[in-house]
């Protein structure tokens, strides 16, 4: 297995289970039943309870399910608590007849559908079949890895290479009740997938660096025309698939976690009750400047991000992507998001702390420079 694949012509890309994507306004009507595996299938929805009361997306999926469908969970929180997964796990296990799970949601009930199927597995031997439909650009959809959050607050999580769903159904009609803060902050966190993909030493250069460009260059497009008219199902449709394009070629040759913007986020997030669409505005543009000035591998993948967002390169790599930082934190500001800490309950005697379990660290270069960005999110 290749290690690294920071030079272009040497590298390693594994594709993962995912067996079909369907896109595009109504796909999960016209779809979504030949995507179940077997003419016997029964199954099992996953969701959050605002999309289960206040939107007619959960009935309609149950409806088009018929005798197919087994149940629905609807009490997944953010950062999908652990207490949620124990009592799901045991709603599904007690039904055998149980094969599909279908998540609809953002990266909660996504992480959730994987984490019972990992559970289930751990007891039984079978995996769950799983079927995504995402209201969010969070793009958990794409990844092995399932996130939840302990008792005490901490975020965990599990990974496998069967966690990644074998479909995904975006389907632009789904995301019409999705708030529009939701919406923007989680295509932040798409770009923050396509960042740190980008710069990740074990990233294929094909697809996966090469896509990771592509999302960079529609999130920073579409996003400002989403804020302008929130029903233009095309743009939705086109960010939908940015968001795959961040994190869809991941790939099972990736090693480790993806980033220093992602390792904040995971302290910031859970433990403070900040979504993570939230924190990946609070963290990239200020993650990349820091790559730009200390990491020269880094910001070289940075800077090929200049010409996909309408900017001219200088040729001084530490210039260039110094600059997408800039872009970056441009971006959050435009689509009116936070760019601070002042709207969430953290105390400045947090700072050792977030910069600890951001880093691993309790002293040190990197401690250091990671202390400093903490400290400049406090307004």
């Amino acid at each position: 297995m290749t290690d690294a694949t920071n030079h272009p012509l040497a590298g390693l890309w594994q594709p993962t289970q995912l067996q079909r994507l369907h896109y595009g306004s109504a796909s999960v009507k016209k779809h979504l039943l030949e995507c179940l595996p077997k003419d016997s299938s029964k199954a099992f929805i996953i969701t959050g309870n605002s999309l289960a009361t206040k939107t007619p997306l959960v009935k309609q999926v149950e409806q088009l399910l018929g005798n197919k469908h087994a149940g629905t969970f609807s009490k997944i929180g953010e950062h999908a608590p652990v207490a949620q997964l124990d009592e799901a796990t045991k709603i599904v296990e007690k039904d055998s007849s149980v094969d599909t799970v279908i998540s609809i949601g953002g990266g909660s009930p996504i992480d959730s559908a994987k984490a019972i199927s990992y559970r289930l597995h751990d007891k039984s031997g079978k995996w769950l079949y799983h079927i995504a439909i995402p209201t969010t650009l969070s793009a958990s959809e794409c990844t092995m890895m399932a996130g939840y959050t302990e008792s005490d607050g901490v975020k965990t999580g599990v990974r496998g290479k069967e966690l990644v769903p074998h479909v995904v159904l975006y389907d632009s009609t789904f995301t019409l009740q999705t708030p529009e803060r939701l919406w923007l902050s989680t295509g932040l966190r798409a770009l923050d997938h396509a960042i740190e993909l980008l710069y990740h030493p074990t990233a294929s250069e094909m697809p996966a660096r090469w896509q990771t460009l592509q999302a960079a260059g529609s999130l920073f497009e579409n996003l400002p025309k989403y804020k302008a008219n929130m029903k233009d199902e095309e743009v939705i449709t086109k960010l939908q698939l940015a968001a795959f394009a961040s994190l869809g070629f991941l790939g099972y040759n990736i090693k480790g976690g993806l980033g220093l913007s992602h390792a904040l986020g995971y302290a910031l997030g859970s433990p403070y009750s900040i979504p993570h669409g939230i924190t990946s505005c609070l963290t990239l543009g200020h993650v990349v400047k820091l790559k730009a000035a200390n990491d020269p591998e880094a910001a070289e993948q940075i800077a090929r991000v200049l010409p996909f967002i309408n900017e001219k390169a200088s040729g001084d790599t530490k210039k260039d992507a110094e600059l997408v930082g800039e872009r970056i934190l441009k971006l959050v500001q435009d689509l009116g998001l936070d760019s601070d800490l002042r709207n969430y309950k953290v105390g400045k005697e947090e700072i050792p702390v977030i910069t600890k379990r951001a880093t691993g660290q309790e002293s040190g270069e990197l401690y250091e420079s990671v202390e400093g960005l903490v400290k400049g999110l406090f307004a």
